[in-house]
């Protein structure tokens, strides 16, 4: 088998993530978003020491497994994986994927285990409360699109106003941001961010929605560059667009300074609005920001205003908790914030959790299955079960950490059977977050830390008898991981959102005199390629089985 080589081969499995086993007269290639039993034509991109991958080039015929997607951007957009399957068809794939990567790790561990299957989504479609949309072209020089990256593309967006892993709330919002933007009237047309040449205005659009209250922040994330200056059409047009705001744009690019662009951030000017937007905001009075302009600004709360006509017509199922002006000119291409303007309303909701109560701000991290997120977590639960005491009384007493907290959801769920609760998590809006929803939760027991796990806990004085590891798709860092073990507690329940991370994890555990007692997958993320496992470890040098 050589590089260049094509190939006509038959999908045997799938292997995580979403790497096909392709079956030659030649042996085996992998074969990325191929579905087992697909007959497929592929292209040996990379053979090295034996291990063949190839890129797929056309599927020939499809799967015995697929009925079709009720998507029409499928295949094409790279958000899911396995949208043209059954749903349950998807968990078996999933499964496998799993328990194959278990098999493999644990097949040297002396003690049994026991695999519980995989644990379905209670909501298949629609289930997402948070989506970042990018800004961008299909094709270069193409008009302006919104949605998700193209599968196997870094630059091309899908307007992906048919997702089905939203509900129809973000479809619409979706759609009436780009088709304002797309045709707002200005001197040339809106320009995007272009990640390469680090110029540009419209980056991101992020929507997130309450499941339980049906809630909805959206923010508008920009740079702070003219949003007409890539695509400037001549001194005349922007004068014609902007009014006054033409000398502003002028003065501004050539390094100068005004006092209605506001540069320095003092207060902002009052400023009369009646042109540049087709009368839209005629005789109002609007609040220019510190560092916009009356043009933008007219721009921003034209947008902020065609949103909230949604709401009053009725056209959405849920209501606006906030709408946010998100400036950011970071060149690497992330949702984050130099600056944040209130628009309306506020820059959070609430969401509810297993009876619990949690803040969710534009940035929080929080599962992006609300439906999902309780199974999950009544999973681990039921997996740490009683923690037991050493009271006479038998109130709980014993120490748990949380580690890799987020916003402290499994640290709060943890509350009711532990004496003490520590959540250590490096990102410190997360840790603040956790904090106030701890108290709003009335929960006395929880203490949140913020910092890398790995310097955190040498200033930890309370030693754990139970660790929660729910970390970042990597993994835990090799050094933080031997610390961990090193406590020696009787159980730890790891909580991995990425398997291949979870058994080199494993591996070590089993190292140190660790095993596994039972694991089971749960489908967080219906139709994408990702997949979250739960498994509770013993230690056998202090016989610390689960009930």
């Amino acid at each position: 088998m050589k590089k260049g080589q094509v190939y006509e081969a038959t999908v045997e499995r799938v292997d995580f993530p979403c790497k096909g086993i392709a079956r030659t007269q030649e042996g085996t290639v992998i074969v990325k978003n191929s579905l087992p039993g697909q007959r497929i034509k592929l292209n040996v991109s990379k053979v090295r020491n034996g291990r063949a991958e190839g890129r797929l080039l056309e599927v020939m015929e499809k799967s015995p497994l697929e009925t079709g997607s009720p998507c029409s951007h499928f295949g094409m957009c790279g958000g899911c994986t396995y949208l043209s399957l059954p749903y349950e068809e998807q968990l078996k794939v999933k499964e496998g994927q799993v328990k194959r990567l278990l098999d493999a790790c644990l097949d040297r561990q002396e003690r049994e285990w026991r695999w519980e299957g995989i644990k379905g989504s209670p909501v298949a479609y629609g289930y997402r409360n948070k989506m970042e949309f990018s800004f961008g072209d299909e094709v270069k020089d193409g008009p302006l699109t919104l949605g998700m990256h193209k599968r196997g593309s870094f630059y091309d967006v899908v307007t992906v106003d048919d997702c089905r892993i939203v509900d129809e709330d973000y479809r619409l919002i979706l759609g009436t941001a780009l088709e304002y933007f797309a045709g707002y009237p200005a001197p040339g047309r809106i320009s995007y961010y272009h990640r390469l040449r680090h110029e540009g205005y419209l980056r991101h659009l992020l929507v997130r929605k309450a499941s339980r209250t049906g809630e909805i922040l959206v923010a508008l994330v920009t740079t702070s560059q003219n949003p007409w200056g890539v695509c400037g059409t001549g001194e005349a047009a922007l004068a014609e667009a902007c009014g006054e705001d033409a000398a502003v744009w002028k003065e501004s690019e050539a390094g100068g300074e005004s006092e209605s662009c506001a540069a320095d951030g003092d207060a902002a000017g009052i400023l009369s609005a009646e042109k540049a937007d087709g009368g839209r905001s005629a005789g109002r009075q609007i609040q220019v920001q510190p560092g916009k302009t009356d043009a933008e600004q007219r721009m921003i709360e034209g947008f902020r205003d065609i949103l909230l006509e949604l709401e009053r017509e009725g056209r959405l199922k849920g209501r606006f908790a906030g709408i946010l002006h998100i400036v950011n000119d970071s060149q690497a291409d992330v949702v984050q914030s130099d600056r944040t303007d209130v628009l309306y309303g506020q820059d959070f909701f609430y969401e509810e959790i297993l009876g619990l109560r949690f803040k969710v701000s534009v940035f929080s991290f929080f599962q992006t299955n609300s439906y999902g997120a309780e199974v999950l977590y009544e999973t681990a639960r039921t997996y740490i079960g009683d923690l037991g005491s050493s009271r006479p009384d038998g109130a709980p007493d014993k120490v748990v950490y949380d580690l890799y907290s987020g916003t402290g959801t499994i640290a709060q769920l943890m509350a009711s059977v532990a004496g003490k609760v520590i959540g250590v998590e490096i990102v410190e809006e997360a840790v603040e977050a956790a904090r106030k929803n701890a108290k709003a939760n009335g929960l006395d027991n929880c203490e949140f830390l913020a910092g890398d796990v790995l310097k955190v806990l040498d200033d930890i004085r309370e030693k754990p008898d139970f660790i929660v590891l729910d970390p970042p798709r990597d993994g835990i860092h090799p050094r933080a991981l031997r610390k961990i073990i090193s406590y020696g507690v009787d159980r730890i329940l790891y909580i991995s959102c990425k398997p291949t991370s979870l058994v080199r994890d494993l591996e070590v555990f089993l190292e140190q005199g660790y095993a596994v007692e039972r694991a089971v997958a749960v489908d967080q993320f219906p139709w994408t390629a990702n997949i979250e496992t739960v498994c509770l470890l013993s230690n056998r040098k202090t016989g610390g089985m689960a009930e």
